[in-house]
């Protein structure tokens, strides 16, 4: 029985979803299997290597519009604590570096700074955006 579960998302870079990994202290790996419910494994382009006893697949959407979906098996919490609900500081730490990759790309400054809600403020600097 299989309980791993798509998400539609907006990573199209996957270099700025390695960066987010780096920061959170996984691994993104091509070409890994990856790890599900009853130590069940399915292919995936890249697999974000958890510490726990699932992964996260990584593979182009259906929709083949150069986006990718992530792939996971939520069962008891497992991938939730690593790298929050829905994958929410995972898509945070991507959204963050997908920024400054952009910003660097157009000559802009960008900081950031983590706030007391948990939020990050990114701020960017020089040049016209």
């Amino acid at each position: 029985m299989s309980h791993f579960t798509s998400v539609k998302t907006e990573v199209r870079d996957l270099d700025a979803l390695l960066q987010a990994c780096v920061e959170l202290g996984l691994k993104l790996t091509p070409q890994f299997p990856c790890r599900g419910y009853a130590g069940v494994h399915r292919k995936a382009d890249y697999t974000i290597e958890l510490r726990g006893p699932y992964d996260i697949a990584v593979d182009p959407s259906p929709e083949k519009d150069g986006t990718y979906a992530l792939t996971t098996d939520w069962w008891d919490g497992h991938v939730a604590r690593e790298v929050g609900v829905g994958y929410g500081r995972l898509l945070q730490a991507y959204g963050i570096h997908k920024t400054f990759r952009e910003a660097h790309a157009r000559g802009l400054r960008a900081t950031r700074r983590l706030e007391a809600d948990g939020s990050v403020l990114v701020t960017l600097e020089g040049g016209a955006l």
